[in-house]
């Protein structure tokens, strides 16, 4: 899989142009992943122009890294994998 990092994972989930970038680990390997700033939007139903990327990933990161976790467990591939707002429906 393409996504796979060579470098450590991320330490922290980081607010990027696009969106939130994270990491998960899955079958011991770490996988960079992007949610976007639309699906953070969808997610918490939140038409804000100004809403906090980073506070809004963390209300909903178990079920982002969740929902990541099994795309990449069903062989999906992306570098980074981007976790759009379709794999939430």
């Amino acid at each position: 899989m393409d996504n796979v990092l060579a470098a450590p994972a991320l330490a922290a989930p980081l607010l990027t142009k696009a969106g939130i970038l994270f990491s998960v680990t899955v079958e011991f390997k770490q996988y960079q992943c992007l949610v976007p700033a639309t699906t953070l939007s969808d997610l918490s139903h939140s038409k804000d122009p100004k809403l906090d990327l980073l506070d809004t990933y963390r209300a909903f990161q178990s079920k982002i890294e969740g929902v990541a976790r099994r795309l990449i467990s069903a062989g999906l591939e992306g570098k980074p994998l981007v976790v759009g707002s379709g794999y939430f429906q």
